[in-house]
């Protein structure tokens, strides 16, 4: 992905100046919900690396599982705490996506769990549910 493109996680910013900067390593995420929409456009733009790195240790999996299917939107509904001062967040999202083989679509809703620890946000655990649309 180009840093002049727009970011997978629809902020409206350039990919460069939104999630990129983080996928770099140029800067980390400072808020829970920045993390999240940078995790999003990690699964979008097939970055192992960075989802493996922003995943809590205690719950890390040991490898990221790519799929077919296309990242197409994200929508934020809530977040608590998760802020650049606070060591927990919470953030409830539903991601959409779209198997191009196929055309068929879904979605995903989770309740996703975060820390910050040493000054750095990690993904915990979240609770899911896979939805057809």
């Amino acid at each position: 992905m180009h840093d002049d493109e727009r970011c997978p996680c629809l902020s409206g910013d350039t990919y460069g100046a939104c999630c990129g900067r983080y996928h770099s390593g140029a800067e980390t995420a400072p808020t829970a919900e920045a993390l999240m929409r940078s995790r999003y456009s990690a699964f979008a733009t097939g970055d192992a690396g960075y989802l493996l790195a922003t995943w809590a240790p205690q719950t890390r999996p040991p490898a990221v599982e790519s799929g077919d299917e296309q990242w197409r939107r994200l929508d934020i509904h809530r977040t608590e705490r998760g802020g650049p001062f606070d060591t927990v967040g919470v953030v409830e999202f539903t991601a959409f996506y779209r198997y191009p083989a196929t055309g068929v679509r879904g979605s995903l809703h989770e309740t996703s769990r975060f820390v910050r620890e040493n000054g750095r946000w990690y993904y915990v655990d979240g609770d899911r549910e896979a939805l057809d649309n």
